[in-house]
């Protein structure tokens, strides 16, 4: 797998571009939500569907911009119940398994069926049917090539997660259980309390 390590390495690279930048999203969202809420009370004539569906763009550009970064960081949402339990070497062998059989052949077939779709409003100049509303294709886009960034991905994690089990390289994510994190953070905590003591003696 060595040889495949800096592809794996390439791919973290741009999916944490990605997964940073789509954080302004969520910003403008905000931005442009206040500013449509207060043009509808001091300017009607300038308030807009428009608004609102723009909203709904950058929110699914965050989304699913993030999506591959928060598997990148190991940061899904994971049932713990029976993988906590287990060794790490087992803990892998199950994300492995999850990854090749389960995880892949799913985001594959949403991007298969999400291009097309995209191409056809595209091609149609598909427009919203609310009044204002704004052009389909670019809201298709944004959920293609989140999980085009998202097929990508698990072939890296794939690549990362055979080379770790294989030794050519350290676990980027040792698992730590929840008790484990508890106590860990209850540290942290306890740290900050004492420093704010210290600094106010």
């Amino acid at each position: 797998m060595e040889p495949l390590l800096p592809l794996a390495r390439l791919i973290d690279r741009i999916t944490a571009l990605v997964g940073r930048g789509v954080m302004w999203a969520i910003f403008a969202s905000i931005l442009i939500s206040a500013a449509n809420a207060i043009l509808r009370k001091v300017a009607p004539q300038l308030a807009s569907n428009a608004w609102l569906e723009l909203q709904w763009y950058l929110f699914g550009a965050a989304f699913m911009g993030a999506a591959a970064y928060t598997l990148q960081q190991n940061e899904h949402i994971r049932i713990d119940i029976f993988y906590g339990s287990r060794s790490r070497r087992t803990q892998h062998w199950i994300d492995l398994f999850g990854h090749v059989f389960f995880t892949l052949p799913f985001v594959v077939l949403m991007s298969w069926q999400l291009v097309p779709y995209t191409l056809q409003a595209w091609r149609i100049g598909q427009i919203s049917t609310n009044a204002g509303g704004l052009l389909i294709w670019p809201a298709r886009a944004i959920l293609a090539a989140g999980f085009i960034l998202l097929i990508f991905q698990i072939i890296a994690e794939i690549i990362k997660k055979i080379a770790v089990m294989r030794g050519e390289m350290e676990d980027p994510h040792p698992f730590v259980s929840a008790h484990e994190a508890a106590e860990l953070e209850g540290a942290e905590l306890a740290k900050s309390v004492a420093a704010a003591e210290q600094e106010k003696r």
